[in-house]
């Protein structure tokens, strides 16, 4: 039997890494990510090595059936390797593995609420030809063609999402026109990373038979208009079983240089977005409160009322590397209750 194996991997491009592809042909099954062999590419082409010694390696380390191809054919994302087997600087899910197989005791879990914008050509969807559209306010989880646009390519992404496998729990129309939301989740820390991963070049493939693309600008519009962001929710077994974990959690978020040593990692152009009007928190001024979408992090009313739950880390930008952002908050929240004794 032969099959197509699509190799999907993250560059070296910066401030914003991007994602590349390509296709493997393969004799037999791919049942097991562990059984997929490792292949090469030529890093000097994405920002990853110098012509002169241009070789990296793909390592295998997620699959789920491709459900654009069909049938028995895979999606596989991979590590990005030296060719000594090393990691290579921009494979950020080493760190990630580092740090959350330290803390696996203590029941990390991630829920991601990815935003995006699709445009057409120059302009977002739905934003009319030399001019603006009515102000935000009733995009939000609207319905009809005068305040959604786009909707067919969502549908066809959270499809194709679903028959891959991923663990996607939602979507909905966001604040601007053409601006959407998926989350990802609840998983733990590399379940959650890898599979965003996988639905951000699903969103991105999905959006070419549509002829439009989508983007993660954090501040696609600039004026009265939204960012995008990359709502990160985050728990711990404790934090799950009483409030006082979930204080300690939000306070070691504040501490010392935390708050900038987060805000830095959590996307480029961040300081266009977290202005401090637009549902966001400045930039650099840390804040928690319940059921506060101003704040950087909130405390959910609900989780308020139960006296246990989770909180959402709100700064992160939407085009935040999801291996960092879950890294930085298992490191941050894990030590701080640990120190505590509350695990």
């Amino acid at each position: 039997m032969t099959i197509k194996a699509e190799y999907i991997w993250i560059d070296g491009t910066e401030p914003t890494a991007k994602l590349r592809s390509k296709t493997k042909i393969l004799t037999g099954s791919a049942a097991d990510v562990s059984e997929l062999p490792i292949w090469g590419f030529d890093g000097s082409s994405t920002n990853q090595a110098e012509g002169h010694a241009s070789d990296c390696v793909l390592k295998p380390v997620f699959s789920c059936p491709d459900p654009i191809r069909g049938g028995d054919d895979v999606l596989v994302l991979c590590e990005v390797l030296n060719t000594d087997m090393t990691p290579h600087p921009s494979n950020t899910r080493a760190q990630l593995a580092e740090v959350a197989g330290k803390f696996t005791a203590q029941e990390p879990i991630f829920g991601i609420e990815q935003e995006y914008t699709f445009f057409d050509r120059d302009r977002p969807l739905g934003f009319p030809v030399g001019g603006f559209p009515a102000p935000q306010g009733g995009y939000y989880c609207g319905v009809g063609a005068d305040e959604i646009h786009g909707r067919d390519v969502v549908e066809a992404h959270l499809e194709n999402c679903l028959k891959a496998g991923l663990g996607i729990s939602g979507i909905n129309a966001e604040v601007m026109p053409g601006q959407w939301e998926f989350q990802v989740g609840p998983l733990a820390p590399l379940e959650v990373a890898d599979q965003l991963w996988i639905a951000r070049w699903l969103l991105y493939r999905t959006a070419e038979d549509f002829n439009v693309s989508a983007t993660l600008d954090p501040k696609p519009v600039k004026g009265d208009w939204n960012g995008a962001g990359a709502h990160t929710n985050f728990s711990t077994k404790a934090m799950r079983e009483g409030y006082d974990a979930i204080i300690t959690a939000c306070e070691s978020l504040g501490e010392g240089s935390k708050p900038l040593d987060h805000v830095k990692n959590y996307g480029a152009g961040i300081d266009d977005r977290l202005t401090g009007l637009h549902e966001t928190a400045p930039w650099n001024e840390y804040s928690y409160g319940v059921s506060d979408r101003g704040a950087s992090v909130r405390i959910p009313w609900q989780v308020e009322k139960d006296g246990k739950g989770y909180i959402e880390d709100r700064r992160p930008n939407a085009n935040v590397d999801p291996y960092v952002v879950t890294r930085l908050l298992v490191d941050t929240c894990c030590s701080a209750l640990e120190k505590a004794g509350q695990v």
